[in-house]
């Protein structure tokens, strides 16, 4: 859903043909009268006009003003794009990369971010920079992932920032460079992107690029939790239970972790355990919280729900 609306964003952030029937479409919609812009774009994309198809096909993928439907929203967006509209082609590229309304196809997406992209979208850069990242559609490589990470930033683009601070950290692509990484994830965060908060989090707690600060890190580990990033939420309650950058506060942790966990975080579950652990008088609880860490895939969960499964709770 976060996608969605970046595209939303995007397309509004640009701007509309100089056609009326779109332009009243806009209006509507900017009132929270999705039905009424559904029905003028419906016309638009009727006589012809690219704009109002890809319109509606973003109403279609968000379900605003219309029944949600991801096929509708497919074909509206490949009419658009066949009549020039690059917007078009790149929601219609994340719908391939998904598998929403049509069969997941990577080549296709890439395809058709590399026409968005060709067009000045910095999002449809940094979404095939991240399939070049990934090896998904493409053949693997780095250096192209980083080109194209490179102009979706340059042009603004958080996403771009932040997986251009990846490709930096881990020194793909580019000469492994963690005070680049730290500059790049502190454009993310700037730009909205939660993950480059949360990475920026883990440097300044780890000194890794910038001076350590644990205080630094729990301001960013905060945001990024604030911003649905689960794993920000966990480890802001561990520097909670271990008072680094922050005033110890054991319940605070354990409200933190819990956050974490019920958004399906395994640290989160599997600190929250060793909480009940550590006080000696929970351990049935721990071991409820270690059960789920393990069920999310965390093998120290498992570990330790067998440990106290051994001992009888």
């Amino acid at each position: 859903m976060k996608r969605i609306l970046v595209l939303l964003v995007v397309l509004f952030s640009i701007g509309f043909s100089k056609d009326i029937t779109t332009e009243l479409g806009k209006e509507a919609y900017n009132k929270g009268d999705y039905q009424k812009a559904a029905e003028l774009w419906q016309k638009d994309c009727d006589s012809g006009e690219a704009k109002g198809c890809s319109l509606l096909g973003f109403l279609y993928q968000t379900g605003q003003g219309v029944k949600q439907d991801y096929q509708k929203a497919a074909q509206f967006f490949q009419k658009a794009c066949d009549g020039g509209d690059a917007l078009a082609c790149l929601g219609l590229g994340v719908l391939y990369e998904t598998g929403q309304g049509v069969k997941q196809n990577y080549q296709k997406a890439a395809q058709l971010f590399q026409k968005a992209c060709d067009s000045g979208i910095a999002l449809g850069c940094s979404n095939l920079g991240g399939l070049y990242q990934d090896g998904q559609g493409v053949k693997q490589d780095y250096q192209k992932a980083a080109e194209l990470s490179q102009k979706a930033c340059d042009s603004g683009n958080a996403k771009g920032c932040f997986n251009l601070g990846l490709l930096y950290h881990n020194g793909q692509g580019v000469n492994q460079d963690y005070q680049k990484a730290a500059e790049l994830w502190q454009k993310a965060c700037d730009g909205g992107n939660v993950g480059g908060c949360f990475n920026l989090g883990v440097l300044y707690k780890n000194g890794q690029g910038v001076k350590q600060d644990y205080q630094k890190a729990a301001q960013l580990y905060q945001k990024a939790c604030d911003g649905g990033d689960a794993e920000g939420c966990s480890n802001l309650g561990l520097l909670y239970k271990n008072g680094q950058g922050v005033k110890q506060d054991y319940q605070k942790a354990a409200q933190l972790y819990q956050k974490a966990c019920d958004s399906g975080e395994a640290k989160g579950c599997f600190n929250l355990g060793g909480l009940y652990d550590e006080d000696g008088q929970s351990f049935s609880t721990a071991k409820q919280y270690y059960g789920k860490a393990c069920d999310l895939g965390l093998q120290l969960g498992c570990d330790n729900y067998k440990k106290l499964n051994e001992k009888g709770y």
